[in-house]
């Protein structure tokens, strides 16, 4: 994982953990930026810099902030981390999480079948977003099948259709807007 030293003039500006971890993602939220470092306690300044991560306490993630001059590197056990600018205090407009972020998410829900309709409506916004891009469909016997490629990391996925009406669209559009979007 990089340090800080690392990040410095890089333009790199979130990380994932090397380590393989299981993290089961339910209907759990992750809060907005809290606006006090976690290891000064001091507050966040309006524009000022500042890096959160997340990491598991049993089954919910746990967010953390931290201003950009006491950041020394992702802690063991976080297993995603981001470098953002704290908005004004009059910013209504709501931030999105980075697309590694994104990404991360997407993969995790690879491997929980439970979590297929949400994958689906992800590949979506990812695909809206030029995340990643779609390459095909093929239809197998259990359905239609979205082949996507994502150049940012050069890796194919597959993305399993799902038929949802329009109320669990609705359900799931709001599920994605509470886990990745940050802001006031």
């Amino acid at each position: 994982m990089p340090t800080s030293e690392d990040l410095r003039g890089h333009g790199t500006h979130c990380g994932f953990s090397q380590k393989p971890i299981t993290v089961m993602l339910l209907d759990f939220e992750i809060t907005h930026c809290s606006r006090q470092c976690a290891a000064s306690g001091r507050t966040i300044a309006p524009g000022e810099t500042y890096f959160s991560t997340l990491h598991m306490d049993g089954a919910s993630p746990v967010r953390r902030d931290y201003a950009a001059s006491e950041w020394r590197g992702p802690a063991d056990g976080v297993f995603a981390w981001w470098k953002s600018r704290a908005d004004d205090h009059d910013s209504s407009k709501p931030k999105l999480a980075p697309q590694d972020v994104h990404l991360n998410l997407f993969n995790e829900l690879a491997s929980q079948p439970g979590e297929a309709e949400f994958r689906y409506v992800l590949g979506l916004l990812l695909m809206r977003r030029r995340i990643v891009k779609l390459e095909e469909s093929r239809r197998d016997e259990q359905g239609e099948v979205l082949i996507v490629n994502c150049p940012r990391r050069d890796e194919q996925y597959e993305i399993r259709v799902a038929t949802l009406d329009a109320a669990r669209t609705e359900q799931l559009q709001q599920r994605l807007v509470q886990l990745l979007y940050g802001g006031e």
